[in-house]
């Protein structure tokens, strides 16, 4: 019989590991760290990345970090470079070879044609005298680990790669004040875009909005409601100025015997929670859940301008 404890105990003991490793790595920043930062911060080139194996597929995450949080880069395949792609290497970029041992073969035409060409080269290896560091501009090394299988398949060297490349992306995209906004251009599509879409481009507005005055009868406000079809209407004094809302429950509760005698002012809520139009779908989303409520209006400079459903951000992947 297996003994299914022991797949937790091996869990628990690459985790543990890795977690050391990050830790030691967070406190062992390498020297060259600064250095090239500053390069990135001030150079007018593209990033180009490399690697083979494992190591080629952290320099692709690397690659695509930096391209979507604006700085130009790509990943460049080892075998295909040395077959003519090495003709997209221009004497304007960088390139960052990612190697544990330093002495990847296939990085060795890469080498010989950036120091040919005047290249930079920036190396994240964890050998400080190998071909790699010895050709580098740039010496990103980082600590050796054993690696958390006891084969030594690649785990924690993986992961420590992966960091620090993460590190360098989010210390340049901070430092040159990449914005949410910013970030949204380069993710129109899938949850990221839908999440830093603004309000104003998702709410309903001018004719579409839900509107009576506080005298408004309460027949006429069932009017208004059904019509719009959103299970509510915002409330405004003579002077347009947001004073309340009307929910489906709010009619529910004040039908009686004198519902004729009733105006929109005897049953809205007063004083509703409304949100500005530049705020992001994800924050009105959580907003609406924290508060319990489906329909949130929208004031700018203390004019309503539109209104949002729960479903309309539901409906375009906001979680």
């Amino acid at each position: 019989m297996t003994n299914t404890n022991n797949y937790r105990t091996i869990a628990k003991r690459v985790i543990s590991s890795e977690a050391s490793a990050l830790e030691k790595l967070s406190k062992n920043i390498p020297e060259d760290f600064n250095k090239i930062i500053e390069f990135l911060l001030s150079f007018k080139g593209r990033v180009i990345l490399t690697g083979i194996g494992k190591s080629g597929y952290i320099a692709r995450k690397i690659a695509s970090s930096f391209s979507s949080t604006g700085m130009p880069a790509f990943y460049l395949h080892p075998a295909e470079a040395s077959h003519g792609d090495l003709g997209m290497v221009t004497r304007d970029d960088l390139v960052i070879m990612i190697s544990n041992s330093g002495e990847t073969k296939e990085l060795f035409n890469i080498i010989e044609y950036c120091k040919d060409f005047f290249i930079k080269i920036a190396a994240m290896t964890m050998n400080k005298n190998s071909t790699l560091a010895k050709k580098s501009d740039f010496l990103l090394i980082v600590p050796k680990y054993s690696e958390a299988s006891v084969i030594g398949a690649p785990t924690i060297s993986s992961l420590i790669m992966l960091s620090l490349g993460d590190a360098l992306m989010t210390v340049i995209h901070e430092k040159r004040g990449f914005t949410k906004d910013d970030f949204k251009v380069y993710h129109p599509g899938g949850t990221i875009g839908a999440n830093l879409t603004k309000i104003k481009n998702l709410m309903r507005s001018g004719a579409e909005i839900p509107l009576v005055y506080e005298d408004t009868s309460f027949a006429e406000t069932i009017i208004v409601m059904n019509k719009k079809r959103l299970g509510c209407t915002l409330v405004t004094d003579k002077n347009q100025n947001l004073v309340g809302i009307i929910t489906d429950g709010d009619l529910r509760r004040h039908i009686n015997a004198q519902i004729h005698l009733k105006t929109a002012s005897n049953i809205m809520t007063k004083n509703p929670i409304h949100i500005s139009s530049e705020i992001f779908a994800k924050e009105a989303l959580n907003l609406m859940k924290v508060k319990n409520i489906t329909n949130v209006p929208i004031v700018d400079n203390n004019i309503i301008t539109g209104i949002i459903h729960i479903h309309d951000l539901l409906r375009i992947g906001v979680n």
